[in-house]
């Protein structure tokens, strides 16, 4: 016979019951973090794309080269970087720049009509440099100034500004600096503009008997092409010339 009475059932029920482990009671609180993570993802995406849109449109901005105009310089989809402060301080643009314009105006007459909506996507799709620039951007160098005379050509097959033959080391293989005879006079405040692939380049020259000459108005300047910023094996400055250094303008000083 048994000395030790058996625990009755209601003995059982009313133990303690089992203090859970550290590690399942800790399973039953809410991850916050993780709850939160996703707000504060979105939150740090919407602050990243506000600073890029800002600095797209005030200091820095992606451009897609979207044709051959400007070969061997820059190449069909190039990413280029536009420095929008480049005459920012009074400065202005000078011969022998690569820069983006807007054409309205010069170029392009009336801009194309489109959506509202879809416009509106695809200009923040090309400042950031992931479209196609809006159909009235151009990029073009600087070939002459206000006040300048630039003709073509003199024996020789240069162009002359100012009187003084340019030796175009920056032109496609093969180019003429023109097959286009011209002598303008570029008015005060504009500027004559020619793409380095000249045989595949509309330009001022296309323009010129249009209104406006083919000049485009320095307000309509953009920024100044001074970096290639995608593919990485053409990532880089864009390459100096010394083309325009012994043009001098009309009055006498360099331009």
């Amino acid at each position: 016979m048994d000395t030790e009475a058996k625990p009755s059932e209601r003995d059982r029920s009313s133990a303690p019951a089992k203090v859970p482990e550290e590690g399942s009671r800790s399973s039953r609180i809410p991850d916050l973090p993780a709850a939160i993570s996703w707000r504060r993802t979105v939150a740090l995406g919407a602050v990243c794309a506000v600073f890029v849109l800002l600095l797209s449109n005030y200091v820095v901005q992606p451009f897609l080269i979207p044709s051959g105009s400007m070969e061997p310089t820059l190449r069909v989809g190039d990413r280029v970087l536009v420095n929008k402060l480049a005459y920012s301080s009074g400065s202005a643009p000078q011969r022998g720049d690569v820069v983006v314009f807007d054409g309205t105006g010069s170029f392009v007459q009336e801009p194309p009509e489109q959506n509202p909506v879809t416009g509106l996507m695809h200009s923040v799709a090309a400042s950031l440099g992931l479209a196609e620039p809006a159909a009235t951007d151009y990029v073009k160098r600087v070939v002459g100034v206000g006040g300048d005379r630039v003709v073509c050509c003199d024996k020789e097959g240069r162009i002359e500004v100012n009187g003084r033959p340019v030796v175009e080391d920056y032109l496609h293989p093969g180019d003429a600096p023109s097959q286009v005879r011209f002598d303008i006079v570029v008015p005060d405040g504009t500027l004559w503009m020619m793409g380095d692939h000249r045989s595949n380049s509309r330009d001022s020259r296309d323009h010129l008997g249009e209104p406006g000459g083919g000049m485009v108005p320095v307000d309509m300047v953009i920024g100044r092409v001074d970096w290639i910023g995608w593919p990485p094996s053409r990532l880089g400055s864009l390459p100096d010339s010394t083309a325009f250094a012994t043009v001098r303008s009309q009055g006498g000083g360099h331009g």
